[in-house]
């Protein structure tokens, strides 16, 4: 013998089910909420970021320091991630304010073209240590974690 289901029945079980549904659309957008905020957060920091190089060179001649150079664009996660974890370390700032003139270019500047291809700059971010005469000591494409950037920083 077969049992009809109740539409009463057939109602509450569709209830439950979009119950469930409507909690996970909700969950999933609150998480990927936070995690686009996450990304794209970044701190205020207080490091003297100068935009020119040849006045940043400049500057490290007459301070005998290098210059760290940091491409970056306004899209750029790992950069934002590494302003947020890196730069804004008070450890980072006091360790490149005594080894370095800082260097913030955004490959999006139609100003900065020259220098990106200058540096044959093809992702973001890269962290470039030249000499006061533009020759490179180092380099690293990618997010650099603190440990990494401070054993670099310190190394020039």
């Amino acid at each position: 013998m077969k049992t009809k289901k109740k539409y009463s029945d057939v109602k509450q079980s569709k209830k439950k089910s979009h119950s469930f549904w409507k909690f996970f659309w909700l969950t999933f957008l609150v998480v990927s909420l936070g995690y686009a905020w996450y990304s794209f957060y970044a701190p205020s920091n207080n490091i003297t970021w100068i935009d020119n190089l040849e006045f940043a060179q400049k500057l490290a001649n007459k301070s005998d320091k290098n210059v760290m150079v940091f491409f970056t664009s306004d899209w750029c996660s790992p950069c934002r991630i590494m302003k947020r974890e890196v730069f804004a370390d008070h450890e980072v700032k006091k360790a490149m304010d005594a080894n370095v003139v800082s260097l913030e270019i955004s490959i999006d500047d139609p100003k900065s073209e020259a220098l990106v291809k200058q540096y044959n700059i093809s992702a973001t971010p890269t962290t470039i240590f030249i000499d006061p005469q533009g020759k490179v000591i180092d380099y690293a494409i990618g997010r650099i974690e603190k440990t990494d950037f401070l054993e670099m920083l310190l190394s020039i």
